[in-house]
C-alpha cells in the first residue's frame, strides 16, 4: 500500500473543504484518481509557506503548484485521465486555458480587489487562519498580489482605466460560465460518468464562487442562473467531500458568521493601530518615509487616482 502524501493547503468554510481555488483543483483530482492524501490545513501555522500554497510533501520530493503536483500524482499511478482519448486531452488543456484567461482575473476581483468583499469576507477569513502579527501584513499582501496580477493579465492597451478593465474581465467571465455550461450539458461530468482532470479545476474554480457568501455578488448570481454548473459542483461536494458538506449545521454556521463579523472588526481595529504607528515612524527624522514603486499603467494623474480607488480597505 502506497504511503500517504501530505497536502498542505487552506482550510475550509461555507461547506467547501477548502476556499482556495488551487487547493480545491488538487483536493478534487486526488479524490478522483484515489490519491491517499493527507490534508494538513495552514491554518495558524507560523511555518506554513503562505505564498506558495497548496504545496505536496512525499517521502521523496516536496511539490508547489497544482499542475506539478497532478502531474506527479499521474507518474505515481494516480490518473484520472487514463480512459480519456488524445482528443479529449487536447480539449482538457484548452478549457483549462479558458479558464486561466477568461475566468480567473474575475475570480480574483471577487475576492481580493471588491472593497466590499475583500474587507467583509476575504480579509477577516483569511487573517482567522494567520497568527498575529502576520495578519496584519499577509492579506493586504495577497490582496496586492492579486490586484497585479489581474493588470498584467488584462491592463493591456486600450483598458487603461479601473472601470474598462472591470467590466472587461466580468463580461470575459460570464461568457466563460456559459461557455462550459453548454460544454457540460445534461451530462454528470465533462467527459461523461466519471470525473477527470477538467472537472478537478472546474470544480476548483466555481465551487468558491458559487458558495461563499459574498455582499457583492455579480458573478456570482451569474453563476447561479446556470443551474447545471451549480449541480456540477454540487454533485462533487455530496459524492466526493460529504463530510466537508455536512459539517456545519445551520445553527453552526449562524455562529461561524457571527465569529468571522467579530473577527472583522478586531482585524480593523489593529489595522488602524498599524496604520497610526506607521504614521508616527514617518514623521519621524531618524525614519524618513519612502517612496513606493507602483505598477504604470497610464498617465501620473490617473496612476494617483487608480491607486486611490484600488485600496480595498
Amino acid at each position: 500500500m502506497a504511503a500517504p502524501m501530505e497536502l498542505s493547503c487552506w482550510g475550509g468554510g461555507w461547506g467547501l473543504p477548502s476556499v482556495h481555488t488551487e487547493s480545491l483543483i488538487v483536493m478534487a483530482y486526488a479524490r478522483f484518481s484515489g490519491a491517499p492524501l493527507r490534508v494538513s490545513a495552514v491554518d495558524h501555522s507560523w511555518s506554513a509557506p503562505q505564498g506558495d500554497v497548496p504545496v505536496l510533501i512525499s517521502e521523496d520530493a516536496v511539490i508547489a503548484q497544482p499542475a506539478k503536483i497532478l502531474n506527479y500524482l499521474r507518474k505515481q499511478k494516480y490518473n484520472a485521465d487514463y480512459e480519456l482519448s488524445a482528443k479529449q486531452g487536447a480539449d482538457t488543456l484548452a478549457y483549462i486555458a479558458l479558464l486561466e484567461e477568461k475566468l480567473l482575473p474575475a475570480i480574483l476581483h471577487t475576492f481580493w480587489v471588491e472593497a466590499e468583499n475583500y474587507c467583509s469576507v476575504t480579509k477577516p477569513w483569511y487573517a482567522s487562519r494567520i497568527p498575529f502579527p502576520l495578519r496584519l501584513y499577509l492579506p493586504g499582501k495577497m490582496s496586492r498580489k492579486a490586484l497585479n496580477r489581474i493588470l498584467l493579465m488584462r491592463g493591456e492597451p486600450p483598458l487603461y482605466r479601473l472601470n474598462d478593465v472591470e467590466a472587461q474581465i466580468y463580461r470575459d467571465a460570464k461568457e466563460c460560465l456559459n461557455l462550459l455550461s453548454n460544454r457540460l450539458g445534461t451530462s454528470q461530468f465533462f467527459f461523461g460518468n466519471t470525473p477527470t482532470t477538467l472537472d478537478a479545476f472546474v470544480f476548483g474554480f466555481l465551487a468558491p464562487l458559487y458558495k461563499v457568501h459574498f455582499p457583492k455578488v455579480q458573478l456570482q448570481e451569474h453563476l447561479k442562473q446556470l443551474h447545471n454548473l451549480c449541480r456540477f459542483c454540487d454533485d462533487i461536494l455530496s459524492g466526493y467531500f460529504r463530510l466537508s458538506v455536512t459539517g456545519f449545521s445551520p445553527a453552526g454556521q449562524d455562529t461561524v458568521d457571527a465569529n468571522l463579523q467579530k473577527l472583522t472588526q478586531l482585524v480593523n481595529k489593529e489595522s488602524n493601530l498599524i496604520e497610526k504607528m506607521d504614521d508616527n515612524l514617518r514623521k519621524s527624522p531618524q525614519h524618513p518615509p519612502r517612496k513606493l514603486t507602483t505598477l504604470k499603467l497610464s498617465a501620473a494623474g490617473e496612476e494617483s487616482s487608480l491607486l486611490t480607488r484600488l485600496s480595498p480597505c
